[in-house]
């Protein structure tokens, strides 16, 4: 696994956990941080949490006007993070390719999420990707 797809699994528990616990992403990575325990967050896991959540809005409405048939509040918590962190590397960091940013929140919805995720994932980020020039 690439020091990137590491990282993104790192930001990707970060923003779960702050989800489900309703409290902000940037306190659980500051605790993660500054806990007793060792924890190595990484450069670009901070990146990836920073920019999903000084982003949401945005990235959220983008992602609500491409879930056809769903709601934002109605995915599965681990696949809102999944696709997060996906549009804000698509729309927001230009040092990744979008086939590279898709491919790897496709991977994380094979091992972390339902069945049908990785072909939802897929079909909503192709069509984020379609217009993400027009984005930035």
């Amino acid at each position: 696994m690439s020091a990137r797809s590491k990282a993104r699994k790192r930001a990707l528990d970060v923003l779960y956990a702050a989800e489900a616990r309703g409290v902000d992403p940037i306190d659980v990575m500051s605790d993660r941080i500054d806990s007793p325990e060792p924890y190595i967050l990484g450069e670009y896991a901070e990146v990836l949490i920073r920019g999903v959540s000084g982003h949401l809005r945005r990235i959220d409405d983008l992602l609500s006007q491409h879930i056809e048939g769903w709601t934002l509040e109605r995915l599965p918590a681990v696949d809102r993070a999944i696709l997060r962190i996906a549009i804000f590397e698509m729309v927001y960091s230009t040092d990744v390719p979008p086939a590279v940013v898709i491919d790897e929140a496709v991977e994380a919805a094979k091992t972390l999420s339902t069945d049908n995720s990785p072909k939802f994932v897929n079909g909503v980020l192709g069509q984020i990707q379609a217009i993400s020039s027009r984005l930035r």
